[in-house]
C-alpha cells in the first residue's frame, strides 16, 4: 500500500463522503491484510500511523464488502490489531530458528 497523506484523505473525502478534519480515525488495510494505516487529524495536521506484518494477518470484523465506509468503535481497533491471525508454520518456524540460536 503506496497510498500516503493526500491519496488517503482523497479517499475519505471522495469514497466515504467523509472530512478527515472531524477528528475521525480512518482505518485502511491493504488486500493482503498485512499492512494498516491509520488516519486522523492531530492539531498541528495529519498524522499516519503505519503498520506492517512481518508474518499473519489482521482479523477484520464482519462486515458488507459493498460498503465503502464501517464505524467501529476504539475498543475493536484494538481488538484488530492484538488478534493477529498467525500462518500456519510460520510461528513454528521462527520460533525453532530462536531456539537454535540459543
Amino acid at each position: 500500500m503506496r497510498k500516503s497523506f493526500y491519496t488517503l484523505s482523497g479517499i475519505v473525502t471522495s469514497t466515504m463522503n467523509k472530512d478527515v478534519r472531524d477528528g475521525a480515525v480512518f482505518i485502511f488495510i491493504n488486500r493482503n491484510l498485512n499492512v494498516m494505516k491509520i488516519l486522523h487529524m492531530e492539531y498541528a495536521g495529519l498524522v499516519i500511523y503505519h503498520k506492517r506484518l512481518e508474518s499473519g494477518r489482521f482479523k477484520l470484523p464482519d462486515f458488507d464488502e459493498n460498503t465503502t465506509s464501517l464505524s467501529i468503535h476504539w475498543q475493536d481497533l484494538i481488538t484488530m490489531v492484538q488478534s493477529v491471525k498467525l500462518r500456519c508454520g510460520k510461528l513454528d518456524q521462527n520460533v525453532n530458528k530462536i531456539q537454535n540460536n540459543n
